[in-house]
């Protein structure tokens, strides 16, 4: 299959929740709720959901979408003042809802996923980044079969480079078996550039970019990580599937999301738009196993620890000097 009425789709939907989040960052990048989990969520997470879920429901009413957000923090009495927030950032661009909508699109993301065919959402990836001002990413996948079939990133903080003057913003996109595509976020319809991985073939030359959080990837591993692969450069840190972005189009070499405990597992949705703009550019993803990511389980990657993303012609070498030192 093409995929193409999925993937224009997918890339009105992302465009849209993008720039509901720059709106809101722009406005109140330090008003947030605190989920259960004690992250912090803003009225970006559930705008940029709602917009996502609608879209894509109403283009494709039978397809099950797996999301990051519930509505039920939204009902809480002490956060109804977001309400109004939310149809106010949703009004910009073109969406009129209810309370009873707002909240219908949100758990529309409430799906477990598994076999068949859905979608996985992030609605922000990265949101401490965005809370600070810097980099994150709306990142939507979909899953057939255990298999990404496309994926798209919004990243309305990372640089488009030379292909558009440094313009802000950039829509990444990716079709199995049909490369990876970049668009500025400023406008969707141009015409789109290929991307490739970097032709880095020396590990000890490679550019390495991890979390910033620490609490998301073990640093000290990865230090000791570089030094076995002779790296001396300090890596380059940045929230979000930014980092997917920067290694496709070829700015950085290696990805590595480590475990910080042993009983974590990866969610499918803070992955699966990146992993496979990532493959189609000519890179590779892994866990830090050297086996694939499967994305047929559930909400989570539950046979997987950890993960591995380079340009290709490195990996090999990554994931043995991972496991040296990972054991």
């Amino acid at each position: 299959m093409s995929f193409e009425a999925e993937l224009q789709v997918a890339l009105k939907a992302v465009a849209v929740a993008a720039r509901v989040c720059q709106s809101v960052q722009s406005r109140i990048t330090r008003e947030s709720i605190e989920k259960k989990d004690r992250s912090p969520v803003t009225i970006a997470d559930f705008a940029s959901q709602a917009a996502i879920c609608r879209i894509l429901g109403d283009a494709f009413p039978g397809d099950e979408i797996v999301g990051e957000e519930e509505a039920e923090a939204l009902k809480a009495p002490d956060n109804a003042r977001h309400m109004g927030d939310l149809r106010s950032e949703l009004s910009k661009v073109g969406i009129d809802a209810s309370e009873a909508d707002l909240c219908e699109w949100i758990d529309r993301g409430n799906g477990q996923g598994g076999s068949g065919r859905f979608w996985t959402l992030d609605p922000i990836d990265g949101t401490k980044g965005f809370l600070r001002g810097e980099q994150y990413a709306v990142s939507l996948a979909l899953i057939v079969h255990g298999r990404i079939e496309l994926g798209v990133l919004g990243c309305p903080n990372l640089s488009s480079a030379d292909a558009w003057d440094n313009a802000k913003g950039v829509l990444m996109s990716a079709v199995r078996g049909q490369g990876t595509q970049l668009r500025p976020l400023s406008h969707p319809d141009a015409a789109p550039q290929a991307v490739r991985t970097s032709s880095t073939a020396r590990a000890d030359m490679a550019r390495v970019c991890e979390s910033v959080e620490s609490g998301h990837s073990s640093q000290d591993a990865s230090a000791l990580i570089a030094a076995k692969l002779g790296i001396t450069a300090p890596p380059v840190r940045m929230d979000s599937q930014a980092k997917y972005a920067t290694v496709a189009r070829g700015e950085s070499d290696i990805y590595l999301r480590l475990p910080t405990r042993a009983d974590y597992r990866e969610k499918i949705w803070d992955h699966a738009g990146g992993v496979i703009c990532v493959e189609e550019a000519g890179g590779r993803v892994t866990d830090v196993d050297g086996r694939p990511l499967d994305f047929s389980l559930g909400r989570e990657l539950r046979e997987n620890r950890g993960v591995v993303v380079t340009n290709g012609g490195l990996h090999e070498a990554v994931v043995a000097a991972v496991k040296s030192v990972l054991g």
